[in-house]
């Protein structure tokens, strides 16, 4: 019985490291995509393109 209940008791702890790994993981990732996402965003409010008028006396257009 000694044997089994040392297997059972790796095999607990075995699943509760593991799921502490994936769930860190998981944190991480998050953490990371919040911080590509806000830069992709920043970038994207800061090359927002001009507006454009029409250029009568060259028959262009310029920016505003």
């Amino acid at each position: 019985m000694p044997p089994f209940v040392l297997f059972a008791a790796a095999a607990l702890g075995g699943t509760v490291i593991a799921r502490f790994v994936v769930r860190e993981a998981r944190r991480i990732n998050a953490e990371l995509e919040a911080a590509r996402l806000s830069r992709v965003a920043e970038r994207a409010r800061h090359d927002r393109p001009r507006k454009l008028r029409y250029d009568r006396e060259t028959g262009t257009y310029r920016p505003d």
